[in-house]
């Protein structure tokens, strides 16, 4: 990224020698994003992350398709940005169908299916959940789309990297994701767009991102999303494994401490999030308190305000529950050490 900021510093929507060559570079991130979902460059929309891509998919498909229907189906677990889209929708004649979820916080798919009606036009339903790390089904949730004629939009920022996602295989009509969740730089992400779909901008201007997202390039953070998507993707296989060893060590050890209890355990979960219970912690205390110990008690654009996480409310946790859960994240680099001096920690 760093020749991007001085260096190389021109404006890539611009006509001269060094305008042009930034562009070329900006089109090799966007082929290597594409590439991380077997999907094509031309279906790669860049936007400053997963809010604004949730946005632009929603708003801008609901906005564009009005008159084939005006129902969307999602779910009482999605993140905060489809769900805060999804209630403004609502304002403006948008009918929703929010899908309850099971104690492990999956969907009931009979349900699902029972909820389309002749004038849904949208199904939204997140890949990982960010908070407990359960999975939706979506290659199945992809093929009842399909038999209903209805685009799948799927937000897949914890998914991405974590999980293999074919968009063809999957049926995945719309996707969202942020960098920083690959090891990329904040404040930039795609929304991946399957070719036949249509949706009108949220932002208007010039030309950029075939007419979707007018603005100036911010060539580095580009860079550094494609770049990221590059050692994402040579990683993929190795990753993942890292990833299933770091969770069974952690859960293991979790096992050994009965005042502990993993949310979701029976279900269905990515293998970069866990969800713990710890009977008697205030987690904001512990979150605040602890020195060295990096963890939240939900979604980082939520944590910051003390209420009980609607995502555990949803699965039929109290308020005194919730206040009790710590949402611990891993990565790839976490190493064994850190889970010993968290559970250290939590144990105190």
């Amino acid at each position: 990224m760093l020749p991007f900021f001085d260096v190389h510093f021109q404006n890539a929507s611009s006509v001269h020698k060094g305008g042009r060559n930034i562009k070329i570079q900006i089109e090799k991130s966007r082929e290597l994003c594409a590439n991380l979902i077997n999907a094509n460059p031309n279906e790669i929309i860049f936007t400053s992350g997963a809010t604004e891509a949730i946005n632009l998919a929603l708003k801008g498909y609901v906005e564009e398709n009005y008159e084939k229907g005006n129902h969307i189906i999602t779910c009482k677990t999605e993140h905060n940005a489809v769900l805060n889209t999804c209630k403004y929708l609502e304002t403006k004649g948008v009918e929703v169908t929010y899908l309850d979820v099971d104690k492990n916080g999956h969907i009931n798919l009979e349900k699902l299916k029972n909820s389309i009606r002749p004038n849904t036009i949208l199904i939204a339903l997140m890949y990982v959940n960010n908070e407990t790390g359960t999975l939706h089904d979506i290659k199945e949730i992809g093929k009842i789309a399909e038999q209903s004629d209805i685009v799948l939009f799927t937000d897949a920022t914890q998914a991405i990297g974590k999980i293999n996602i074919d968009v063809n295989e999957m049926n995945i009509g719309m996707l969202s994701m942020s960098a920083h969740k690959i090891n990329g730089p904040k404040g930039i992400g795609f929304l991946y767009k399957r070719e036949d779909i249509n949706l009108t901008p949220l932002i208007h201007g010039g030309s950029q991102e075939n007419n979707l997202r007018a603005g100036t390039y911010n060539s580095p953070l580009i860079i550094g999303l494609g770049k990221a998507c590059e050692i994402a993707t040579k990683n993929f296989e190795k990753n993942q494994d890292t990833l299933l060893k770091i969770r069974k060590y952690f859960e293991n050890k979790v096992n050994e401490i009965p005042s502990l209890e993993i949310i979701a355990k029976m279900g269905k979960r990515s293998n970069n999030i866990v969800n713990l219970k710890a009977k008697g912690l205030d987690a904001h205390v512990f979150i605040d308190k602890s020195e060295g110990v990096e963890v939240s008690n939900g979604s980082a654009c939520t944590s910051g305000i003390i209420e009980g996480s609607h995502v555990l409310k949803a699965m039929g946790y109290s308020d005194e529950e919730c206040s009790n859960c710590v949402r611990v994240s891993f990565d790839h680099e976490t190493e064994l050490c850190e889970i010993d001096y968290f559970i250290k920690k939590i144990t105190q």
